[in-house]
């Protein structure tokens, strides 16, 4: 009964958390995280978690990296990479070195400096994506450039995620031998999806071994989401998220990098069921709505919501982490802009304006940055206390200045935009 009694609390605090969102144009992540502490400070949420709770997060964070994945376009982000990759490279990069070194500086431990640089390295393209959608700037060159090179930094983020964590755990080295082994695992799993993407999902692209094998010759995952007239869809591509999660474990990669890459590779017409006619779209879009509402609403923020119980408030630890929460929020803040806006300038042909947009939307961290925390944190136990509570204050600090930085920027980039 105590189980059904904190999932009430968690959905309370959920419905809160979007009504605070609303009102001040931030991320919900930031309420999920700020109820559950307070939450467990106060003593109405335990401090250890039950395993009820705790499979019950973990299956939100699948489903949220699925749908996350399953927004992107596959094909608009393949256009899109060629103009954007520099500022997904460079924007990438800057802040990692950034806090690896400033971490390392603090804690000395280069495992968990690895850790803090690549929580601070995947962009909150959602948390942008609604500030620029609430500014009526969602539809610009700009905010194309944002999401694909955020795009790119999540994918890379995944992959490193894969390789970073068994070094960082002890259970793979830096020899050759181990380094190769962690490289061919990466490359066995993501060669996977590219098969299952462009060999399995596809029932029409049949050739060379593929036109042999029986079953697959003859259908994909269209035919299958087709099943009872498509009333199996979201039950169909649940299966298919959770699969996907269960293989990049298998390959000892979180369960998130497999949902994200499975929700990347389901294209919109895999949903178009033949006869059905007008239905075809309605389809589609009935299943992504599914799928974001539990993804967004009540599934997916549980995870946050226990996240933030592991924050439990002690005043000898704030004072002591907050000189590092300011010192990297400041570095990071200056790396992140000064290099996305300058790549997208000199490598994306941006214009000075779109630039300078470009490099305040990547400043946001949220969904990637919190999975790779808890990883570290919760279940492997790598990082310290003081370092959770410090990239806590980090993620914090900069996403409260994205819809602040875009609203200040804003005059000045519709001027430019108005001049031409």
């Amino acid at each position: 009964m105590q189980d059904l009694i904190s999932l009430v609390l968690i959905w309370i605090c959920v419905f809160l958390s979007s009504w605070c969102a609303k009102r001040t144009h931030l991320t919900s992540v930031l309420f999920f995280l700020f109820f559950g502490a307070l939450l467990v400070n106060v003593g109405l949420l335990p401090e250890e978690s039950s395993s009820f709770i705790e499979v019950f997060s973990e299956i939100g964070i699948i489903v949220i990296m699925f749908a996350l994945g399953f927004e992107e376009s596959t094909s608009k982000f393949l256009e899109s990479v060629r103009r954007s990759w520099g500022i997904a490279l460079f924007g990438a990069i800057a802040p990692f070195v950034t806090a690896y070194f400033l971490t390392y500086l603090f804690w000395r431990d280069p495992n968990l400096s690895l850790i803090c640089g690549l929580a601070m390295t995947a962009t909150a393209v959602s948390l942008t994506m609604v500030v620029l959608k609430s500014e009526g700037l969602h539809s610009s060159r700009a905010a194309t450039g944002i999401m694909t090179s955020a795009i790119l930094d999540d994918i890379a983020t995944l992959a490193l995620v894969a390789a970073i964590i068994p070094i960082a755990t002890g259970e793979a080295t830096l020899s050759p031998i181990g380094l190769f082994m962690i490289l061919g695992k990466v490359i066995l799993f993501f060669a996977l999806v590219v098969i299952v993407s462009n060999w399995i999902f596809p029932g029409e692209i049949r050739t060379g071994l593929m036109q042999h094998i029986p079953i697959i010759r003859r259908y994909g995952i269209q035919h299958v989401l087709a099943f009872d007239y498509g009333q199996k869809t979201t039950l169909t591509i649940l299966l298919v998220a959770l699969s996907f999660g269960l293989l990049a474990h298998y390959f000892g990669f979180h369960p998130a990098v497999g949902a994200y890459m499975a929700g990347l590779i389901i294209k919109e017409e895999y949903f178009h069921l033949g006869d059905i006619g007008p239905d075809q779209q309605k389809n589609y879009e009935s299943t992504k709505k599914t799928i974001d509402d539990i993804a967004f609403t009540w599934l997916g923020p549980v995870f946050f919501v226990e996240l933030g119980t592991k924050l439990i408030f002690d005043l000898s630890i704030i004072l002591t982490v907050m000189p590092y929460i300011v010192i990297l929020t400041t570095a990071l803040f200056t790396a992140q802009i000064a290099s996305a806006a300058l790549a997208a300038r000199y490598t994306g042909n941006f214009k000075w304006s779109e630039s300078m947009m470009i490099g305040f939307g990547m400043l946001g961290r949220a969904e990637l940055a919190f999975v790779v925390m808890d990883i570290a944190y919760v279940q492997y136990h790598i990082m310290s206390t003081e370092a959770f509570y410090t990239l806590m204050g980090v993620a914090f600090g900069l996403n409260v200045s994205v819809p602040i930085c875009i609203k200040l920027w804003k005059p000045f980039f519709q001027s430019e935009e108005d001049s031409n």
